[in-house]
């Protein structure tokens, strides 16, 4: 309550790329006095084992709040059990032209066009080597990439490949974005023909760290299927469903505000149903061994406990971290603990 009154004090004055700036700062400060960890004090979660990797628990931070692994250490004490960064790509590019980031607050929601805003393969590398070599307690590190603006499509493998021989040294796992809205030809990628030659070439650069593919709610499920087929063939160790939507059916704020804010991925609430979906057609159709990551919709505790009974390994967010603030992860992990406390009675 504290923070949405604050939110809506301060943060929705600004533009919303602004007020993410000053959430950076924010949660900077709250990892530099400490103040993070006590954000944690009555949360236990409970541990789990996915991928060959020990999660602190199954809640983490999907990938485009923390691009460039800034906040990786700050966001590990606020509670989430990995961070996914990114998306990282092969060049630094500025991304798209600005604004390029909207709320729906009827929503909860937001619509953004970043078009993979970061500081390239080679800059990341180094800061995630610098924050390995450092010491410090960690969560588990995803490290989420994609295809440069600036790479042609018929050129995309060794944009991957590259990518992925940088940064695997320093990740725990690989993502494959194939799925953003925002880089003109890149869902095209997830056609398996498309797919499967950047797939085999991340595997072969990733140093036997897993490696995932993050796909699009907006597939078919023919083509979902699909996918699975491909992660079972080529052992991948698991499946991120979904990335954010271009549909803008459901919404509450009306269509001539959602019209002017123009292109880009919508992501809150209403990618809930159709996340839900695709999970149960995945889990349906993949081997057990192979790890669901489920983002979308998610917002609270029994979010995130109706996609591990659907049989999600992991769970993802990142809009309600905007609108809920920095506690959070705090109450979802608490959420989460009582409930298993219930269940060990």
């Amino acid at each position: 309550m504290i923070y949405r009154a604050f939110f809506n004090l301060i943060f929705s004055r600004f533009d919303p790329e602004i007020a993410h700036h000053l959430g950076v700062v924010l949660i900077k400060f709250l990892g530099a006095t400490r103040l993070a960890d006590l954000t944690r004090l009555g949360t236990n979660p409970s541990a789990v084992e996915v991928m060959g990797l020990t999660f602190t628990g199954p809640f983490g931070m999907a990938a485009g709040f923390d691009k460039n692994a800034e906040m990786v250490r700050e966001l590990g004490q606020l509670g989430f059990s990995h961070v996914e960064i990114g998306t990282v790509t092969r060049h630094a590019q500025e991304g798209n032209p600005k604004p390029r980031l909207f709320r729906l607050k009827q929503d909860l929601s937001l619509v953004n066009r970043m078009g993979f805003n970061n500081e390239g393969a080679d800059a990341i590398a180094k800061r995630l080597e610098k924050l390995r070599s450092s010491g410090a307690s960690l969560p588990i590190i995803g490290v989420n990439i994609g295809k440069s603006k600036i790479t042609e499509l018929e050129d995309a493998v060794s944009d991957y490949e590259y990518s992925a021989a940088k940064l695997a040294p320093s990740a725990d796992y690989i993502a494959v974005n194939v799925s953003s809205p925002n880089t003109p030809g890149l869902r095209s990628l997830q056609a398996i023909d498309q797919l499967e030659p950047i797939l085999k070439a991340v595997i072969a650069r990733a140093l036997g760290k897993p490696v995932l593919v993050k796909i699009a709610p907006d597939l078919a499920d023919e083509d979902v299927l699909a996918v699975a087929q491909l992660a079972t063939k080529l052992g991948l160790a698991g499946v991120i469903a979904t990335n954010t939507t271009v549909s803008r059916s459901g919404l509450k704020t009306s269509s001539q505000k959602v019209a002017a804010m123009g292109a880009g991925g919508l992501s809150g609430p209403v990618l809930k149903d159709r996340a839900v979906e695709i999970l149960n057609l995945l889990r349906a159709n993949l081997p057990s061994e192979v790890a669901i990551v489920s983002v979308g919709g998610v917002f609270c505790s029994a979010d995130v406990l109706q996609r591990l009974k659907l049989g999600a390994s992991l769970v993802q967010g990142y809009t309600g971290f905007v609108y809920e603030g920095p506690l959070w992860a705090r109450k979802i992990n608490r959420g989460l603990a009582v409930y298993l406390a219930k269940i060990e009675k």
